[in-house]
């Protein structure tokens, strides 16, 4: 039985599908959710002057990340769950298995929407498969078509 899922959510449809599934596997287990908004590190433009860093941006984009991530804690609190949210930045595949390990999750849900082309899907690549390789606990992907 699963006590300590963690979601990576970002608020796209796929993870919108992962939250309601997330949310019926936790009321059913009696688990703890910790919902995750994984944020791209910062990129600086690079000029003449080379690379220019503007914290501004790095702090508008992280609000965007909470208010997602608000946003799903309070949908999971209004259904009676015990929920946590934290934004952290990085690479999504890393930071999922790592939190996960630093808080002892026991599954981690993450949705899926198949891409149409074989060229999307080498672009993008799949946090869930490589996820999969290196999560030290269960992994569920919820796929959205």
């Amino acid at each position: 039985m699963y006590k300590n899922i963690l979601l990576g959510y970002d608020g796209s449809s796929s993870g919108q599908k992962a939250l309601l599934d997330s949310r019926e596997v936790a009321q059913w287990s009696q688990a703890r959710l910790t919902l995750v908004a994984v944020m791209p590190p910062p990129i600086a433009a690079i000029g003449p002057e080379g690379g220019v860093y503007d914290a501004r941006l790095e702090e508008v984009e992280k609000q965007r990340y909470q208010e997602v991530l608000d946003e799903g804690v309070r949908k999971l609190r209004e259904s009676g769950l015990q929920v946590q949210g934290e934004v952290v930045v990085g690479d999504p595949v890393q930071e999922l298995a790592r939190t996960g390990e630093r808080i002892g999750a026991d599954l981690i849900v993450v949705g899926h929407k198949h891409l149409e082309g074989w060229a999307a899907r080498w672009w993008r690549g799949s946090v869930s498969k490589a996820l999969i390789e290196i999560a030290s606990c269960s992994v569920l992907v919820v796929i959205t078509r």
